[in-house]
Order: C-alpha cells, then structure tokens, then sequence
C-alpha cells in the first residue's frame, strides 16, 4: 500500500492512523517496491497490471488504476518511477542497499535504533 491518487483525489491508503476505507484502487508502485521482498509475487502483479489497457504507457505504469471502475491515472508519477528502477535493480544485484548501508550514516542509524549491523 502507498499513497496515490485516485478518481477522487490524492490519498493515503491505509497508512498509520488509519486514513478511511480503501476504495479498490491498485497502485502499481507499490508491487514495484517490494520486488526485493517478494519477487515472485511482485513480479506476477505486475505483469498483470500491465495487461490492464492504459495502464502502461509511453514513459512507465500510470500512477494508480481502479480495475472495476476502468478509471485510470492520467499521470506517470517520477517518485513511482524510480521506485520501480531502485527495486528491481536492488532484486538484481543488491547493490542499492550494499552501496546505502556503506554510509556511514545508516549505520549510525541502525546503531542508534538498537539493530545490530548486517555484515
């Protein structure tokens, strides 16, 4: 689940404290961004979200789509974008959180909440 927009406006499914009633919406981004977690899964919600008629287009998935309805964002959003290109390059070589985690200050941060260092 993620923010989005939807046929009424922008919202913030279901995130803490709860927003309201999530209305079936489908935000494509949101699959895209666990494809390090789930792949398989992901991977599969994807691809059927890509057969959905315009909800792929010229530049990447539409921001969000209503499947019952057949409403679908005008907009492809850059933030869901790089969301999708950081995931599935971090599915693919795990790069993105080796090169994150050499930073000093995550590991200040992993410290500093009490979680120990992946070494």
């Amino acid at each position: 689940m993620t923010s989005s927009l939807s046929k009424t406006g922008y919202k913030a499914w279901g995130g803490p404290p709860k927003k309201g009633p999530i209305d079936g919406t489908v935000v494509p981004c949101a699959a895209a961004g666990s494809l390090m977690f789930t792949p398989e899964l992901s991977t599969a919600a994807l691809e059927a979200m890509r057969a959905v008629p315009g909800v792929y287009g010229r530049y990447a998935f539409a921001d969000a789509f209503h499947p019952k309805s057949g409403w679908v964002a005008e907009d492809t959003i850059g933030l869901d974008a790089g969301i999708t290109l950081l995931a599935a390059e971090n599915l693919r070589s795990g790069n993105v959180w080796k090169w994150f985690m050499a930073n000093p200050e995550a590991q200040r941060a992993l410290e500093l909440a009490g979680l120990e260092r992946k070494k």
